[in-house]
């Protein structure tokens, strides 16, 4: 069994994304080579390998396409003198003088603020990523200037992304929750309501809040100084702004259009070209500059489009393979009558398939055909089947390099150039969450 598994394809494709990503060689070029080791060691031909591999780029396309626009609309925002003010308040509201009790309390109430912004981000106003390249490169010179490590905003950034929709049946919760988890129970033999999907998830949630604060109040907690930040307008565009009151009148208009248009119509495409004419019509940008804030807009968030597309390509190589149904058949064949070798293998699976996919919402119907009986058989409760199934499809969303809820946070803190995607944001993210909930998987997997 420990052969087979070791030796397993999709595993071992995995860990050479995350060694050649780990060297800092560029996250797209390791994609290809971990999908071409991949596709290799399970006989596929190059050939064969590549046409999967390009077969599956499609699939990133739209959320490639979706980010460029959101690229855009944060580079219309910055020059319009909405993110200078905020910036600027800030500092004002952090004063000359800046004693140790205030940098203290003003310190954290920010990160209090960011919490609650990225966990709404999934429910109240559900932009999921949105909201991150409009915000957090405006506040760079701010954490700057309370010398603030950006490795702990990185780990609240993908606290807020995840744990809502692992355990709030609301926004992106309620499709994972009630839609993908709860469904896909179902339609594999388990008769659940969906109601008990919170209670079941409510250990693993715990976990991911242990390693909230553990990366807040100790692990990040020491000031770190970063290069002398710019003024919040050029971190986005490169480029000055003067504050005009009509300008930011109009900024905050077209931030409720984009609003409005992600909500209402489901569209971000939509969404941020309705903003950007907001900002056309009212002649805050002229029509000859849209190419210029477009470009901008490829340079701050067209880097996480790419991956994305890679990561599509790569995982469609996975599945071409079938080397996933067989890894996951392999502990479901070896483990005999041990529940708690079974709940850690389980949920050890589920993380090595997010980390390659990138995506806890596309391993649950992967992992729930086999998980399903498997659980049946050793005799686990229905609540605990929830947890071990929802908690391997979440196992691995923290820490992956193509994973939307570490790249987003990447995208906003390396504005400047100042934060390393695999470094500052991966690792981080991997060892405060992937560990807690690994473990608070395994506890509610075993006592539910």
């Amino acid at each position: 069994m420990l052969t087979d598994f070791c030796t397993n394809p999709v595993l071992l494709s995995v860990v050479t994304l995350l060694i050649l990503s780990a060297l800092r060689l560029n996250v797209v070029f390791s994609l290809v080579i971990a999908a071409l080791c991949g596709g290799l060691l399970a006989g596929m031909d190059g050939a064969s390998v590549m046409k999967a591999f390009t077969g599956g780029l499609g699939n990133g396309a739209q959320i490639a396409f979706n980010y460029a626009m959101l690229g855009a609309f944060s580079i219309a925002i910055s020059r319009s003198g909405v993110t200078e003010l905020i910036a600027r308040e800030l500092f004002r509201r952090i004063g000359g003088e800046v004693t140790k009790k205030k940098l203290f309390i003003f310190k954290y109430t920010l990160l209090l603020i960011l919490t609650l912004v990225s966990i709404s981000s999934q429910n109240l106003i559900p932009v999921h990523i949105a909201f991150i390249p409009v915000l957090i490169p405006p506040l760079l010179p701010v954490f700057e200037k309370i010398r603030l490590d950006r490795r702990a905003v990185a780990c609240i950034l993908t606290f807020g992304l995840i744990t809502p929709y692992m355990f709030l049946p609301v926004g992106f919760g309620k499709i994972y929750l009630n839609t993908i988890l709860i469904g896909n129970l179902n339609s594999n033999g388990l008769s659940v309501d969906a109601s008990l999907a919170p209670g079941a998830m409510a250990i693993p949630a715990l976990g991911m809040l242990a390693g909230l604060l553990i990366a807040v109040f100790f692990s990040y907690r020491r000031p770190r100084d970063y290069a002398p930040a710019q003024t919040a307008a050029e971190v986005v565009s490169q480029e000055p702004v003067e504050i005009r009151p009509r300008n930011v009148i109009v900024g905050v208009i077209a931030i409720v259009v984009a609003l409005a248009g992600q909500l209402w119509l489901d569209s971000l495409v939509i969404a941020s070209v309705a903003a950007i004419l907001v900002f056309v019509l009212a002649r805050t940008i002229h029509l000859r500059d849209t190419q210029d804030v477009f470009t901008h807009g490829i340079s701050l968030m067209g880097g996480i489009g790419i991956v994305m597309i890679a990561a599509s390509g790569f995982a469609e190589v996975m599945k071409a393979t079938g080397c996933v149904d067989s890894l996951v058949e392999t502990v479901s064949n070896s483990i005999g009558a041990s529940r708690s070798l079974a709940v850690f293998l389980m949920l050890l699976i589920g993380l090595v398939i997010t980390m390659g996919i990138g995506s806890s919402f596309s391993t649950v119907p992967l992992i729930a055909a086999i998980y399903v009986p498997l659980c049946v058989k050793l005799g686990i409760s229905p609540v605990a089947t929830i947890a071990i199934v929802g908690v391997a499809g979440a196992l691995g969303d923290a820490g992956s390099p193509v994973s939307e809820s570490v790249l987003g946070p990447t995208a906003g803190l390396n504005a400047d150039g100042q934060h390393d995607h695999i470094y500052d944001s991966v690792i981080p993210t991997f060892l405060h969450y992937n560990i807690p909930l690994l473990i608070a998987g395994w506890i509610a997997g075993m006592i539910l």
